[in-house]
């Protein structure tokens, strides 16, 4: 077994099917996936019923295939919403998957404290809804707009501290935050990991690049990790339904194979 979980997200290939990607996976030895799109559309449930006509199909699918669904990855941002009723389409796809999340975006800028308090009441409104229905599947806040600032990001997790983070380590870092300051400070609540490259481009901008290209100090990273008892999911988002330049996620599959294994043995 694997010290952390190696995983990738579909929006890599999101071209593909779900019995597609299964395949990509077991080709690249990779035990998990959070899926963010399918056959061409971020519409997930749209795509799975699509694909599997009822959650039922897709559990007798996964339950074949070596690979696991880690998460369901919505387009819903905390901030930025006046509930989170738009996650109810994607519950019972992540239940019959077995995924144990939902990813929701964090959304917006500068954060008030009001900000701060009605993103607690819709959680705490989410956490009674979830014992209720009894669900499996709880939520994580990715760090994609507001909570990439280091500040913000602890006092959500102070404000809110049985939150669920899915640390997108390169947003954060390339905002300038030192990954083992932040590290402390939210390690308890972090329970999946986004990696990817970069490299500056000479106009003040970063670029994407194949793993192993760009200076994300991935070792770093991982020295960080292998401290911490939990087998984190470790995954690969590779940007290529937004950025279409990029090479096929199969190219950076191959070149992560060693980057994101560094200090392993």
């Amino acid at each position: 077994m694997n010290e952390f979980e190696y995983c990738f997200s579909t929006l890599g290939c999101s071209e593909l099917s779900l019995h597609e990607v299964a395949d990509l996976a077991e080709r690249h030895g990779i035990e998990a996936v959070e899926l963010r799109a399918l056959s061409a559309t971020l519409d997930l449930p749209t795509a799975l019923a699509a694909e599997f006509g009822e959650p039922s199909g897709l559990a007798t699918f996964l339950s074949r295939q070596k690979v696991r669904v880690a998460a369901l990855n919505t387009s819903i941002r905390l901030f930025e919403a006046a509930d989170l009723s738009g996650i109810e389409p994607f519950i019972s796809w992540a239940e019959a998957a077995g995924a144990g999340y939902l990813r929701v975006f964090d959304g917006g800028n500068r954060l008030s404290e009001a900000d701060l308090e009605q993103a607690a009441d819709m959680l705490d409104a989410w956490q009674a809804m979830r014992r209720s229905r009894r669900l499996n599947v709880d939520l994580m806040i990715e760090t994609h707009d507001a909570l990439a600032d280091f500040d913000q990001l602890v006092a959500f997790v102070e404000r809110v501290p049985t939150a669920r983070i899915l640390w997108d380590t390169h947003h954060t870092w390339a905002r300038g935050t030192d990954i083992e300051a932040l590290w402390r400070r939210i390690a308890g609540n972090v329970v999946h990991l986004h990696v990817k490259d970069s490299a500056p481009d000479g106009s003040g901008r970063r670029r994407y690049v194949l793993p192993g290209q760009g200076d994300f100090p991935i070792a770093r990273l991982v020295s960080l990790l292998r401290s911490n008892a939990c087998r984190l999911p470790i995954s690969l988002e590779w940007e290529r339904h937004w950025h279409p330049e990029l090479p096929p996620l199969e190219d950076a599959l191959r070149a992560a194979r060693t980057w994101w294994r560094q200090g392993v043995l």
